[in-house]
């Protein structure tokens, strides 16, 4: 069914045609009926699909996945290194991606959203390092995909934020100005009153 959703998302079909082949789907009795509706699909432009767990050990340097990327499990260890996955343009096939972290010293997860992306760290243990988790700007669009991290943070940094270009909008919008607080005070730059 996930395939003809996406055909019709995709136009291949139309959405009276997506109707008909989901009813005919959901009536079917033996295994090479579902097959049959897909048959006279085009394969081009069709989702790769899931694979059921990806694993990544990173030790020093940095690696980012964006694109068109589809995962259900990820199992990411990371040490003295930095991993950006960025779901901007991810595909979206299942409504939970489970990651199960082990992050030591310096292993930084940087996780790109967008709304309808929702992070949830209740099953992450910490003994080192910040988690940030800051939602994509829009609150009224409903949850696709609930990112469900679990695991052990022990020195590494978690960061969920929007887009650069949201983020950058967001920061600026907070304006914070800083005085030296060096020389004798009532002086220029010293930040503190003369004595009466």
């Amino acid at each position: 069914m996930e395939i003809l959703q996406v055909a019709a998302g995709d136009g291949r079909i139309t959405a009276a045609e997506l109707d008909e082949r989901l009813d005919t789907a959901l009536s079917a009795r033996t295994a090479g009926d579902p097959a049959r509706l897909t048959a006279g699909l085009p394969s081009e432009g069709m989702p790769p699909q899931a694979k059921d767990l990806v694993r990544i050990d990173q030790r020093f340097g940095d690696l980012s996945r964006t694109g068109r990327w589809v995962r259900r499990r990820m199992e990411i260890r990371l040490m003295c290194c930095e991993a950006k996955l960025d779901f901007t343009d991810a595909l979206t096939t299942h409504n939970t991606l489970h990651i199960d972290v082990g992050l030591r010293i310096g292993g930084n997860l940087i996780l790109v959203t967008r709304p309808g992306i929702v992070v949830d760290n209740d099953g992450l243990e910490r003994s080192g390092g910040e988690i940030k988790i800051r939602p994509a700007s829009d609150a009224d669009t409903s949850p696709v995909l609930r990112v469900l991290l679990a695991g052990q943070s022990r020195g590494g940094d978690i960061t969920a934020r929007p887009p650069a270009t949201e983020a950058v909008g967001a920061a600026a919008s907070h304006t914070w100005s800083a005085r030296p607080l060096s020389g004798a005070p009532g002086q220029p730059g010293s930040g503190r009153p003369a004595s009466p």
